[in-house]
């Protein structure tokens, strides 16, 4: 059975503002979909304004060699691992582990740190090159709600398919209607999301079996 689990959890607050990205929101959203630049390193309409490494991941690797009981020979894969900082902090803590990351961005890849980039494979989460339960964790980080319903649960089932649930997560959610139109104004790559109940409806129904948790953005902006 699935369970609730906190994982990006931090003792510091994150507020988005959110009328940032009202004016032009269209223009904003057709480059943050091209998964290049202009969504990691550019301007905070078009995206990250950004994505350094900076640590924020080290305490997150802590906690899956922790969860997942991580050690020599243990084989990992970040599905959406963007610039792969997380299989990054993997590789700092334990060289031993087998990191494995996807991602469509080649972008992303090129600016990977140099320890780990020629682990990181371009492709689709709607289809994992690899095979049934092979991976003693994997984790996907706000990156299947890329995708619309029916490929959302396509990737959900290859997650399940290749972990056997020793897996995490984390999916855009809303709790009521003027959260939604807060979210509307504020994403920019999501194409699924939904009620943390009808989340838990999608889990029950393609049977995946990991952790998960919600990213909710609040009315004041506060995210959750």
């Amino acid at each position: 059975m699935y369970q609730k689990l906190n994982l990006l959890e931090s003792d510091k607050s994150v507020k988005r503002n959110i009328k940032l990205r009202t004016g032009n929101k269209e223009e904003y959203r057709e480059k943050a979909l091209k998964f290049e630049k202009d969504y990691f390193d550019g301007d905070r309409n078009t995206g990250y304004g950004g994505y350094y490494y900076d640590g924020r991941w080290v305490k997150i690797a802590k906690k899956l060699i922790d969860l997942f009981d991580l050690k020599r020979g243990s084989k990992f894969l970040d599905v959406g691992c963007a610039k792969g900082f997380l299989l990054y902090d993997l590789h700092k803590e334990n060289k031993e582990i087998e990191l494995y990351g996807i991602d469509i961005s080649k972008y992303a890849r090129e600016n990977a740190p140099e320890e780990i980039r020629n682990r990181i494979k371009i492709s689709n989460c709607k289809k994992l090159d690899f095979q049934d339960n092979c991976f003693d964790a994997v984790v996907s980080i706000n990156t299947i709600h890329n995708l619309d319903l029916d490929d959302c649960k396509v990737a959900l089932k290859e997650i399940q398919r290749v972990s056997a649930g020793k897996s995490f997560i984390q999916v855009d959610a809303y709790r009521d209607d003027e959260e939604l139109e807060i979210f509307k104004d504020w994403m920019l790559t999501a194409k699924t999301y939904l009620k943390p109940n009808e989340w838990l409806e999608l889990f029950d129904e393609i049977g995946y079996t990991g952790y998960y948790y919600w990213t909710i953005l609040t009315k004041d902006g506060t995210v959750i």
